[in-house]
């Protein structure tokens, strides 16, 4: 059964964090999808979270490397979006004052789930970013000079890197898919990467660190303007603007990577990591501008001349850095130079994370036909080797949807009775029946909605050899 929210604030006193996020997930406006709502276009408050399985998982503690493309780590992110987005004006694009986006609106504004909100943003920032610590690799020193020669190294090294993501995009066969499917991880980080710009650039602090502010402010400005060719490429591909409208095809790490500048912004103390993660932010934008755009030329017919503004350079690196970070250094002390680059490191391991998930998926997404033949071989080899593995079984009524989920490891589908819709992508639906079976490797993105009276399906949990093998 879901918390009460009657009970979070005693259960918070004792110490159950996990509690604490399981009340605010219990919130209406994120309970699972229906088989109407795989996506909500006219419904910017309506955030399917898969809350049952929280039952579960624990987000009380931090969560490990080996789990950042994982479960947790999606649904985490998940929460952890709306929480920032409860403190951000978002309206719906029919203007209708009822309807299911005005009760969803109801709660996802209540006073209640901000109060909710506010007690879980803590539990789900160190069980997501905690890690972040342990991947960075030290600089031999961290004095002013040292940082900024590191970042130009990586600026250079990212010029010449073409992503795993892009090369993916553009190697896949049905390729407007692919370019379709990345246009949702961009429309998953971007705006929200530049709300979370605007928010830090509230309050008064230019005497002490001279034109930050205007900085910020005019970044927030450029990205309000845009609005009509963001709005155009997004129409180009046949999706809207509205906020979460694609929801359920958003990667964990596309969710993440607006989440840690919300994260730094939000969190005042982390001014000089939120300025570090801003200039990689400022690099990634540079370097993939024209990268994104020939992925939608390519796949959509569609060369946005959004990305003539994102692929601009903000000047000379040195040059910024040194404005952003002396100032700094007076504030915070000399170890906020560090700070400044743990910051911009740990957006770097982010934006290189969400380019290998990216990637992955796009692969097998554009190669379901071959994972349902492997999934024959291995179901065969099973059975011929008489192996005894792990088997879930689900027997579930006709438009019983899962919301979109990822698996902790392999699995098969295997449908023994019935019809289902097993979906990726906004692009198409893949028809599955009666003896129809499909490899999900472990992490990637998918989701079902049965289509007959009722469906039995089995999913068995292949080992990691077995998988290698095949």
């Amino acid at each position: 059964m879901p918390v009460k929210y009657s009970e979070t604030f005693a259960r918070l006193a004792t110490g159950e964090l996990h509690d604490v996020v399981k009340a605010f997930a219990a919130n209406p406006a994120f309970r699972a999808a229906e088989w109407e709502e795989l996506t909500t276009e006219d419904n910017p408050y309506r955030r399917p979270v898969r809350p049952d399985d929280l039952a579960w998982l624990d987000y009380s503690k931090q969560m490990p490397v080996a789990k950042a493309l994982k479960l947790s780590a999606l649904l985490g992110h998940r929460m952890l979006r709306n929480v920032y987005d409860t403190e951000l004006l978002f309206l719906p694009p029919s203007g209708g004052v009822d309807g299911p986006a005005a009760t969803d609106a109801a709660t996802f504004y209540s006073e209640e789930n901000r109060v909710l909100g506010a007690l879980a943003a803590p539990v789900l920032e160190q069980h997501l970013f905690g890690l972040l610590e342990s991947e960075r690799k030290p600089l031999a020193g961290y004095s002013q000079d040292q940082v900024v020669a590191d970042i130009e190294a990586y600026h250079e090294r990212r010029r010449e890197e073409s992503g795993k993501a892009f090369v993916a995009a553009l190697s896949t066969q049905d390729r407007r898919a692919s370019a379709t499917f990345t246009l949702l991880q961009l429309s998953a980080y971007l705006p929200a990467s530049r709300m979370a710009i605007g928010r830090a650039a509230l309050g008064e602090y230019d005497a002490e660190h001279p034109g930050a502010r205007i900085t910020l402010l005019d970044d927030y400005r450029t990205w309000a303007g845009l609005h009509d060719e963001y709005r155009s490429l997004m129409e180009g591909a046949g999706l809207r603007t509205t906020t979460g409208a694609y929801w359920q095809l958003y990667l964990g790490t596309s969710l993440a990577r607006g989440n840690h500048l919300h994260w730094l912004s939000r969190n005042r103390e982390k001014y000089p990591e939120f300025l570090g993660a801003l200039l990689h932010h400022g690099i990634d934008q540079a370097v993939t501008a024209g990268r994104f755009a020939d992925v939608f030329e390519d796949g959509l017919g569609v060369r946005s001349s959004l990305f003539d503004h994102l692929g601009r350079d903000s000047g000379h690196l040195r040059e910024l850095t040194d404005r952003w970070v002396a100032p700094l250094s007076r504030l915070y002390g000399p170890e906020a130079v560090g700070r400044f680059h743990n910051g911009f490191v740990d957006a770097a391991w982010l934006a290189q994370l969400w380019d290998e998930d990216l990637a992955l998926q796009l692969a097998w997404a554009d190669d379901i036909p071959a994972h349902q033949k492997k999934a024959e071989a291995i179901h065969r080899y099973i059975e011929d080797n008489n192996i005894t593995v792990d088997l879930d079984t689900f027997v579930e009524s006709n438009e019983e949807t899962s919301t979109t989920h990822v698996h902790n490891e392999h699995r098969l589908v295997m449908i023994e009775k019935g019809e289902m819709h097993f979906w990726n992508n906004v692009t198409h639906k893949i028809d599955l029946h009666e003896g129809d079976k499909v490899l999900i490797p472990v992490s990637r993105l998918h989701g079902s909605t049965v289509l007959s009276g009722e469906c039995t399906y089995h999913q068995p949990i292949i080992p990691e050899e077995m998988y290698q093998r095949f």
